[in-house]
């Protein structure tokens, strides 16, 4: 079956952008009107809100967008004005997946079947030994990634690593070290590893202590909260609520910000001691 996604638009320019954009991937273009919304959802990969041709106000486009994400699709939104001037909770919600021109276009339309696949976190897409230190760096297929601390199991000896190959399931990684030894990576020890604080401070999701950490780590690579904003595409006062513990960012948003920085996720969570 062909996959598609709905288009929620009745402006003749944006259907033909998309369908352009949707046909070098072999994805079919189901125009709706923003008014059947509630028939526009079931079975497809994702829905297209074209925001500005809808003429949505704020709560409308909320809800809008909020229904398409609670309803198991993919949204996405599209306008014609600079994606700064929506609300980052807009772009909360649809995965950073928002357009304002013909090249965002043609990128989200790349991206659709693979961020629209609700399984890629338990895939691995990248193992390698990391570029900084002894450890396993590890990237799943939505982007998360954490270190792993040598020995990764009771065959780790140690010695050096000679070959990583990803299982063919991507639910495994096998390493092949100098010494012959053979270790593995899999999904569940690395979100086991990912509870767990190795004997240092966690911060959980404390949304005071997280606000610290990051204004911490910020401020350690140099970087002003206008710099990580123009880094992360999150508005600056968002940023600013995040540090001083009055808003607690979702994992998502977290890795957001920890990449901009210049550090993982596990890094921002996991407090170095005193």
């Amino acid at each position: 079956m062909t996959p598609s996604v709905t288009l929620l638009t009745e402006r003749d320019q944006v259907v033909e952008q998309w369908r352009q954009a949707l046909a070098k991937h072999d994805i079919e273009a189901k125009v709706v009107a923003p008014s059947d919304l509630a028939n526009s959802v079931d079975g497809q990969l994702a829905v297209i809100v074209d925001v500005d041709g809808a003429q949505l106000d704020a709560d409308d486009l909320l809800s809008t967008i909020g229904f398409v994400r609670a309803s198991g699709a993919l949204p996405i939104a599209h306008v014609d004005r600079d994606r700064d001037t929506l609300e980052d909770i807009i772009t909360e919600l649809c995965h950073g997946l928002v357009t304002s021109g013909d090249r965002d276009v043609a990128q989200v339309a790349a991206a659709i079947v693979r961020r629209a696949d609700q399984q890629r976190h338990l895939r691995f897409e990248f193992v390698t030994g990391s570029p900084c230190g002894d450890e396993v760096l590890a990237i799943l297929g939505d982007g998360a990634s954490s270190l792993h601390r040598r020995p990764l199991d009771a065959s780790d000896d140690g010695s050096d690593i000679a070959s990583i190959t990803i299982d063919p399931s991507a639910i495994k990684a096998t390493l092949l070290l100098e010494s012959g030894a053979v270790c593995q990576l899999t999904i569940e020890s690395m979100h086991a590893a990912a509870e767990m604080t190795n004997g240092q401070e966690d911060i959980a999701i404390d949304g005071e202590k997280l606000g610290a950490r990051l204004r911490e780590l910020r401020l350690a690579a140099g970087l002003t909260q206008a710099e990580l904003a123009r880094r992360t595409g999150i508005h600056r006062p968002n940023i600013a609520r995040v540090e001083a513990g009055r808003h607690t960012p979702s994992l998502e948003t977290l890795a957001r910000i920890a990449n901009a920085i210049g550090v993982s996720t596990t890094h921002v969570l996991v407090s170095r001691g005193s």
